[in-house]
This record gives C-alpha cells, structure tokens and sequence, in this order.
C-alpha cells in the first residue's frame, strides 16, 4: 500500500490485514460467508479455480501476480468495516488532523514562486472532506486520498480568501511521512 492508506489503517484500525495470500484468501471467503462464486467474482476467476483453492489443490501463493494483488485489494476493501466505520464517524464528530512532511507545488499565475519544495505542515481536514477521505481509504485509492488531502490542505493553509491564493490549485507529492489524528 501507499503511505497515505498505511498511516491510515494504522491510527483507524486495530488489527492488521493478513500478510500471508492463504491468510488474505480464507479472510475473503470468510467475508462472503463460503460463497464461491462471490469470491471468484471478486478475484476475476472461475468459480472452480476458487474451489480449488478451498480443496489445497492449488496453491494461492502460486497465483499469477494480478490476482494476488487484486486478492490483497480486496481483502482490505472489508477489513474491520465495523472498527473503519466507527473511526469515521468519530473524525465527522470531532474532526480530522493531518501532519505531513512532503513535497507542495502550485499552478499559479506567472511570476509567482510556484516550484515545488518540502513542507512540513499540520492542519484540520475540512469536514466535509472526511467522507471522501474514509471512502477513498476503503476503496484503497492512494491518487485520491493524496488528492483529497492535498484539497483539504490548501483550503486550511494555502488559499486565502479574497486574494490570488484562493485559486491555487495544490499538488501534494512525495510524501516524506503522513500522520492521521483526531482533534
């Protein structure tokens, strides 16, 4: 995963997604109840590929590479949805911190100082942000969640009301590290 979803699932989650491709598997059955034909599905496999896991007959560690990694994408899409949704709703409650070290560069009107540099920088999630960020967190989209923060970044420090800087539209890149906090 990224450093974004990383930083995310380790402050919003109390355990981790299995590490092991038997363990990320029998977690995905285990999530739609034995039901082959979801999890192949799911996978983008037949049905009896998947039973063949079930049965040892293959080995899931032996699978080509983009099922693993759409296994590992799926397994963490449900992991602890009840402790996820909770943390959610208490970030909509209280609000979201982020701190962050990373790169910051701007489009801006010509003769500005616009070229990337590092910054370290902690700020609140606009709240109307945490929605999508807890979204973007299930769907394990690391573009969007940088984008999201990014966002909610420039609205709390870049962009100034009634100025030039209102329009600045923020790129938030190489991330040095990223933290996730209540208020």
């Amino acid at each position: 995963m990224g450093k974004i979803i990383d930083a995310m699932r380790a402050r919003f989650q109390t355990r981790d997604v299995p590490k092991t491709a038997r363990g990320q598997f029998n977690a995905l059955l285990r999530r739609e109840k034995g039901n082959t034909a979801r999890v192949a599905e799911r996978l983008g496999v037949s049905r009896r590929t998947v039973q063949r896991y079930v049965k040892g007959e293959r080995s899931v560690a032996k699978t080509k590479p983009e099922i693993l990694d759409r296994l590992r994408s799926e397994v963490a899409k449900d992991h602890q949805p009840r402790v996820t949704a909770r943390a959610q709703k208490e970030a909509q409650q209280r609000g979201m911190t982020i701190e962050t070290r990373a790169r910051f560069g701007f489009t801006s009107d010509a003769g500005s100082t616009d070229d990337p540099r590092m910054r370290r920088l902690t700020e609140d999630v606009p709240d109307h942000l945490i929605p999508s960020v807890f979204e973007a967190l299930r769907n394990n989209d690391e573009d969007r969640l940088a984008e999201l923060l990014g966002q909610g970044l420039a609205e709390e420090y870049f962009r100034t009301p009634g100025t030039d800087a209102e329009l600045l539209d923020v790129e938030f890149t190489d991330i040095d590290y990223v933290e996730l906090d209540y208020r």
